[in-house]
């Protein structure tokens, strides 16, 4: 496609996309006129836009508007003629800050860095966490309150999983250490989905050294966690979808996708589009299969563990005028940062 560009339209089409990407705005003939040294009459300008919109590149929101770039558009720009930023040494360190406090989990140093990144690109973060495939390191239940306890469940890999589940009012914290003591026995080394099993059958045929409290307890420890083996979704800065509302129609839209995004089954599909790559990956609009929808997009980057295992994937959802210079760079290094932390742990 750029090869069919002569000087002149390659010109006009990189200053009307980066124009859109600024004010959103559609450009008009006169302006380009009066900025680019060109030597041309708005009228050849006018010509050499309707060659552009011809070969899908542009289009006019209405008859008498200037031009803005369509996805394809979009794409071409992003691929060919973009000139990629890079972090400046005060943001890698604000990153490595932010993400490396002694003591955070993986999950506390994910959300960390979704919320950074988040702030940094103005749009909604994405993070998809690792799935729980690894060892268990530790398993504990904690009293919260009557009636309610928390269990924490420590993986080898440092994910922690923090689930709140109902018990009896009245029940004792014996039976809390008791449940404890049994579960770390039994699941240290092993994965809960090898585990799970053999100890729910040793429970039903009453072989378990514990009482029906601490047995009731270990079923609910075992099992809550269970509910997420494919793995989960942190979204960051939601409301920032609404901030570039202008129109209406913009609003339904920007709707829909928020409510597609709390389904979080939808966006574990994102991760197999990312599992082949080895970098960036950019969705421009209709692009993105996923969300069905045009007028977003999508930039995500996987991150792995110490063996080189995609494990998870960390991106942003934007309007489809992101500033793509700034915001992939940005992806790029946060995912490799979360790889190395990762591994590091």
């Amino acid at each position: 496609m750029i090869s069919e560009l002569n000087a002149r339209s390659r010109e006009i089409f990189k200053y009307i996309v980066a124009s859109y990407l600024e004010t959103g705005e559609p450009v008009g003939s006169r302006t380009i006129s009066k900025v680019l040294n060109l030597s041309l009459s708005p009228a050849s300008i006018r010509n050499t836009m309707a060659d552009l919109e011809d070969l899908g590149l542009l289009h006019a929101p209405h008859v008498s508007a200037g031009r803005l770039p369509t996805e394809q558009g979009l794409r071409l720009y992003v691929n060919g003629f973009m000139e990629m930023g890079n972090l400046n040494e005060e943001e890698r360190k604000n990153f490595e800050a932010t993400c490396s406090v002694k003591g955070l989990t993986l999950n506390e140093m994910i959300n960390q860095a979704s919320g950074m990144l988040s702030n940094l690109s103005a749009c909604a973060s994405l993070v998809i966490a690792p799935e729980i495939e690894d060892s268990i390191r530790k398993i504990q239940f904690v009293s919260l309150e009557p009636g309610k306890a928390l269990i924490v469940l420590v993986m080898q890999n440092g994910l922690v999983e923090n689930r709140i589940m109902d018990v009896p009012k009245d029940l004792p914290d014996s039976a809390l250490i008791s449940a404890s003591n049994y579960l770390n026995h039994h699941l240290a080394g092993k994965s809960l989905v090898e585990a799970r099993k053999n100890i729910l059958q040793e429970i039903a045929q009453n072989k378990a050294q514990i009482d029906n409290i601490a047995s009731e307890l270990v079923t609910k420890g075992i099992a809550l966690p269970m509910t997420r083996t494919a793995g989960h979704i942190i979204i960051r800065g939601q409301s920032k979808l609404l901030e570039d509302v202008r129109a209406l129609a913009d609003l339904e839209r920007a709707r829909t996708l928020m409510g597609f995004l709390e389904e979080q089954n939808n966006i574990l599909q994102i991760l197999d589009s990312v599992n082949a790559a080895q970098g960036v990956q950019i969705f421009i609009g209709a692009e993105n299969k996923i969300f069905d929808q045009s007028g977003w997009s999508l930039i995500v980057s996987p991150y792995k563990n110490a063996q080189q295992k995609i494990i998870g994937a960390i991106g942003v959802i934007g309007p489809t005028r992101l500033d793509y210079d700034r915001i992939i760079p940005m992806v790029d290094y946060t995912s490799q940062l979360i790889s190395r932390l990762v591994e590091e742990n």
